[in-house]
């Protein structure tokens, strides 16, 4: 409980600090800016996944491999770019991001041959670690009191993932199989010219020593980080699996057509996404722990009215965009939590463990859930999984975290 108490103290602003620094609105600017780019690119290749299925005669669990590497590069490679950021800054490592992710970007419009193409995709995930730069650059920029919902703006950035699956067909469609990625690489350019003339590390940011590898086994070692992986895998995690695994879903289900079924996929991202901030926001005002256990207690019970395949109008359609909410929601709030209980000079490392919790942990439930149905035929017990797994994240924030909340208060 001491160590809690000390990683909170360490949480606040450093003597000297303006309580709302100068400027701090166009570092978060351009923090969401390069968050957003960066994810478009590294989604490009899951819309494209099933014309290149076809193109290629690849089997089912091919194309899940393609679509998957750059995704689980992405997580995992958070870990160390997040201690980089602490060691040399966002100033320095969102451009340096940026620019080696138009690599593959560029590559993809070259090649076509499925290992050329997984190891494309493998190099496309270093876009995904933008995340854990942009994550401790916002939180030294603002204050405690307002960190939660600025971190949570900054997460609205993970739209460019929607941006992906609404353009790349249609622009390929329209101006050949090579204008998706020529444009994403001229904006990627953009962007990475634009950050290196305006970023800048906040006023008196705190420089660790060592190595970035003896500060991810320090991270490691507090237990709040475990903490905050396992939340965050609960609530990141839903929202991937769901936005990954629910147009197959709303397909078997319910028998909607794979437009249909996308479209209201998009709705269910679009929503999450502006829940984000929403769930940041609260968190100040309240402390992101009472918000953290209605959000999962609220997904626990949407779980359950999904589990009985009620008629999609308008029961299903609400608990579904209900879990949308609330997972988008909760996600902010993790990270309002991660800016109040991490040290100052190691927001980054632990954004990156955390962060590829939230990135992994959408993979175990369509995992799940499709093993489930095709044993049973039935989605109802992978949906009353997840409805369990929302409950113990509730009952764990409630018993294990509300001290945090206490102390605040």
């Amino acid at each position: 409980m001491t160590a809690i108490r000390d990683r909170q103290a360490g949480g606040a602003a450093p003597v000297g600090r303006p309580a709302a620094t100068s400027g701090a609105a166009l570092q978060l600017a351009m923090a969401t800016l390069g968050f957003l780019v960066n994810f478009w690119a590294w989604a490009l290749l899951g819309p494209l996944g099933p014309g290149i299925k076809e193109r290629l005669g690849l089997g089912f669990a091919a194309q899940s491999l393609l679509v998957a590497v750059p995704v689980i590069v992405g997580s995992l490679g958070r870990i160390p770019v997040g201690a980089l950021t602490d060691r040399y800054g966002a100033r320095v490592v969102f451009p340096l991001v940026t620019v080696a992710t138009i690599v593959p970007v560029l590559t993809l419009t070259t090649v076509s041959s499925y290992p050329a193409l997984i190891v494309t995709g493998f190099f496309l995930g270093i876009g995904g670690t933008a995340f854990a730069v942009g994550v401790p650059l916002v939180s030294g920029w603002y204050p405690p009191a307002r960190r939660g919902f600025a971190i949570g703006v900054f997460g609205v950035g993970m739209g460019g993932t929607a941006i992906a699956n609404f353009t790349t067909v249609r622009l390929a469609d329209a101006y050949g199989e090579r204008a998706p990625f020529l444009l994403v690489a001229a904006i990627l350019a953009a962007y990475a010219v634009l950050s290196f003339l305006l970023l800048r590390d906040a006023p008196g940011r705190a420089r660790p020593t060592g190595s970035a590898w003896q500060r991810l086994a320090g991270v490691a070692r507090l237990t709040v980080t475990w903490q905050l992986c396992f939340l965050y895998a609960v609530g990141f995690g839903g929202f991937v699996a769901f936005s990954v695994y629910l147009p197959a879903y709303l397909s078997t289900a319910y028998g909607l057509s794979a437009v249909d079924g996308a479209l209201r996929t998009a709705g269910f991202v679009v929503l999450a996404v502006l829940a984000r901030p929403v769930g940041g926001w609260l968190s100040d005002r309240l402390h992101p722990v009472p918000v953290l256990v209605w959000c999962f207690a609220g997904v626990a019970g949407f779980a359950v009215v999904q589990a009985f395949q009620p008629a999609l109008m308008p029961v299903a359609t609400v608990a579904l965009l209900g879990m949308a909410v609330l997972l988008g929601a909760a996600s902010g709030a993790v990270f309002a939590l991660v800016g109040k209980v991490a040290p100052v000079d190691r927001v980054g490392a632990v954004t990156g463990l955390v962060g590829a919790a939230g990135g992994l942990g959408g993979f175990v439930p369509p995992l799940v859930m499709g093993w489930v149905y095709g044993l049973q035929g039935s989605y109802a017990i992978g949906l009353m999984l997840l409805s369990d797994v929302a409950l113990a994240a509730a009952v764990f924030t409630a018993v294990k975290m509300g001290g945090l909340a206490r102390r605040a208060g």
